[in-house]
């Protein structure tokens, strides 16, 4: 089988090297002309756990599946792909011609037997004729075909990748554009932070106030304490940070990084939860669902990154 000649996405992966995130899911159409004929190759992928590979190839065509599996696997991570080709062969005008060779060693072997067996009947040139192999029609080489398939095939496979490569890159901005609403979210919520604690002290006095009751300055300050603790959040928004921080490097680095970004959507999530947990006021507790909101919404796209 001839080697494919690999894009440049597909070549770093297959060493390795960091390349811009694909999404798994793609549609690539290559139809190539060719004296024998026509084949067109389809390769459709959506997303999934790992790689599962398929294939949809004519009868006289299945020997070619261990070659298309091995090149696909050396150049897909994940995704549900599905290979079909489809093959209109173009009717060859009929000529023979004569195996010689062939002919040959059946008319001595005939005239061999003749010598050792009385009263044989005669050679029949045209049982000769007849015999498989001796009149071959002129076709195509099927390695000739095998070689203009695989070419094709690597046609196709390109496409597909750099569909896969343009989509990541779509995917990516969408997540970037989130995160930037994150930072601003945390930024603003972290600025907020005195002033929300400071209104509580003030409405913990004022009910007191209202109600006429009595302190000593040394229970106060406890109450005032425990409602700064139960307020403090700056663990939750620092990890926050920390987080969205990771995801861009982990989107910057590129490769099959869905599933470690996914994880990252998990930690994301549960900080807004404990964001959501400590909100002493509505202003905090409509960060932390707009937070979870831009989360899940990352979290969807980055199911369908390779």
């Amino acid at each position: 089988m001839p080697s494919l000649r690999i894009n440049t996405v597909t070549r770093r992966y297959q060493q390795g090297m960091p390349v811009t995130i694909c999404s798994m899911t793609a549609f690539a159409h290559r139809r190539s002309e060719h004296d024998w004929g026509t084949a067109i190759w389809e390769l459709r992928s959506v997303n999934h756990r790992y790689l599962e590979l398929s294939f949809k190839l004519p009868e006289n065509w299945r020997q070619l599946e261990p070659e298309l599996r091995d090149r696909l696997r050396k150049t897909l991570q994940r995704g549900k792909v599905e290979c079909s080709l489809r093959i209109n062969l173009q009717e060859q005008e009929q000529s023979l011609t004569l195996n010689q060779e062939l002919a040959e060693q059946l008319l001595n072997t005939a005239n061999a037997l003749r010598a050792d067996i009385a009263h044989a009947a005669p050679i029949n040139v045209l049982e000769v004729l007849r015999w498989p192999g001796v009149m071959q029609n002129a076709q195509v080489d099927s390695d000739t075909i095998s070689k203009a398939l695989l070419t094709s095939f690597e046609q196709a496979l390109q496409d597909q990748c750099d569909n896969r490569q343009r989509e990541g890159l779509a995917l990516a901005d969408l997540i970037e554009q989130r995160l930037v609403s994150i930072d601003s979210i945390v930024a603003d919520l972290r600025q907020r932070m005195p002033e929300i604690v400071s209104g509580q002290r003030d409405k913990l006095r004022q009910r007191l106030a209202d109600l006429k009751a009595e302190l000593d300055a040394e229970r106060l300050e406890q109450e005032m304490a425990l409602i700064a603790q139960k307020a403090d959040v700056d663990e939750e928004l620092d990890r926050l940070d920390t987080h969205v921080k990771e995801v861009r490097r982990v989107l910057k680095k590129g490769g099959a990084v869905g599933r470690r970004l996914d994880f990252l959507m998990q930690e994301l999530n549960r900080e807004a939860n404990t964001l959501s947990s400590k909100a002493v006021v509505a202003e905090s507790t409509q960060a932390a669902v707009e937070l979870k909101v831009l989360i899940e919404q990352m979290r969807e796209q980055i199911q369908n990154i390779e």
